[in-house]
C-alpha cells in the first residue's frame, strides 16, 4: 500500500515560519520553544522561499563567528528548497531525504507550505509498513493457510 504524505504520515498544519529578514537568534528561539528542528521562511505572499535548520544555525552562523542577532534568515538559509505535494507517497519522501540527506522536507500545496514532514516520522510510518507485512508474511507461512 502506497501511504500519502498526508493523511498517512502528517496532517496539514499551521506551519511555523519566518520572514527572510528576521534574524538567527528569533528562529533559534523559536525552534527551543516549539522544540523543532527547522522553520520555514516565507515571504510577504506566505509562498516558501527557504528553510533554516539547528544545523544551518551551527554551521552557516556560530561556526562562521556571524552575530546571530544580526544575521538574517535569507543570509543562512537554504533558498528554494525541495518540496513535495500532499499527495506524494512517503516511499517518495523518504527516498528524497536519503539521497539529498535532508532531515525535514517542506509539504506544499500551490505553493503554500502545509505540512513539515521528518525524516523521523517517515521512518516511524515505514518501520509499521514492514512490521505489519512480517506479520501477514509469517500468519501465511506458519498459519492455518499453510497446511495442505
Amino acid at each position: 500500500m502506497q501511504r500519502k504524505i498526508i493523511p498517512d504520515v502528517t496532517q496539514k498544519s499551521v506551519v511555523i515560519s519566518l520572514a527572510p529578514n528576521d534574524t538567527a537568534t528569533m528562529a533559534a528561539k523559536i525552534m527551543k520553544e516549539k522544540n523543532i528542528a527547522a522553520i520555514l521562511v516565507t515571504g510577504k505572499s506566505g509562498k516558501l522561499d527557504g528553510i533554516v535548520t539547528e544545523r544551518d544555525l551551527t554551521r552557516r552562523v556560530m561556526a562562521q563567528g556571524l552575530n546571530p542577532d544580526e544575521t538574517t534568515l535569507k543570509k543562512i538559509m537554504t533558498k528554494d528548497p525541495d518540496t513535495l505535494a500532499p499527495a506524494d507517497s512517503a516511499g517518495e519522501a523518504l527516498e528524497l531525504m536519503r539521497t539529498r540527506s535532508f532531515r525535514h522536507l517542506p509539504i506544499v500545496e500551490n505553493g503554500l507550505p502545509v505540512a513539515m514532514v521528518s525524516i523521523r516520522d517517515l521512518y516511524s510510518v515505514m518501520k509499521s509498513d514492514l512490521e505489519h507485512e512480517i506479520r501477514e508474511t509469517e500468519a501465511f507461512v506458519f498459519g492455518d493457510r499453510y497446511s495442505a
